[in-house]
């Protein structure tokens, strides 16, 4: 049975939620298939490292699966989801920080000084590494909203912060793009 009639044999989400409480691996399956794909989109967007994406996708779930009973759907499965994966995620970018405060990788040594950007896609390059800078809540609300479309009020419930900060955050995160990128322009430009 392909994923979508799995997700058909249910009457709704609230349904295939319920079954996969009940540790009924097709419904598991189900709501896998649904969410890993934007689950592994911004973690991706988040780290910049597709495999460290790839492995916190798969730890989201993990974590997910095990509190499901926990869930009590005060807000949408998808929300809820999502909020397991932004704390996922950043206690990854966490870790692999004090990882890499620890030790500096042999291949660095010849790398300092090289540069790895494709002459092809410097704008988007730019545009990443502009983002990747930002201050990690900043680049966590930035990311939600603008990339994925959470309202502030899904970031709200998402992160445990109020909507205005959420909206501040934001602000600023533009406010330092803008900065980052305004060099950018007059390369476009000319």
């Amino acid at each position: 049975m392909n994923a979508r009639a799995v997700e058909t044999s249910y009457s709704d989400e609230g349904d295939l939620v319920a079954a996969a409480i009940r540790n009924e691996r097709r419904a598991q399956d189900a709501l896998y298939n649904r969410y890993a794909g934007g689950i592994y989109r911004l973690a991706h967007r988040m780290t910049g490292d597709p495999d460290l994406a790839s492995d916190l996708t798969q730890d989201t779930f993990i974590r997910g699966f095990r509190s499901l009973a926990t869930f009590r759907h005060e807000s949408t499965f998808h929300t809820w989801l999502y909020r397991i994966a932004v704390s996922v995620i950043v206690s990854g970018l966490r870790s692999r920080k004090r990882k890499e405060a620890r030790h500096v990788p042999l291949e660095m040594a010849g790398a300092i000084g090289a540069t790895h950007v494709h002459a092809d896609e410097p704008v988007r390059r730019k545009l990443y590494a502009a983002i990747d800078a930002l201050p990690p809540g900043y680049r966590t609300v930035f990311v939600l909203h603008e990339i994925e479309g959470f309202s502030h009020a899904e970031i709200a419930r998402s992160l445990g912060v109020s909507e205005s900060t959420s909206q501040g955050q934001l602000f600023r995160a533009r406010a330092k793009l803008r900065e980052s990128l305004s060099s950018l322009a007059g390369e476009l430009r000319s």
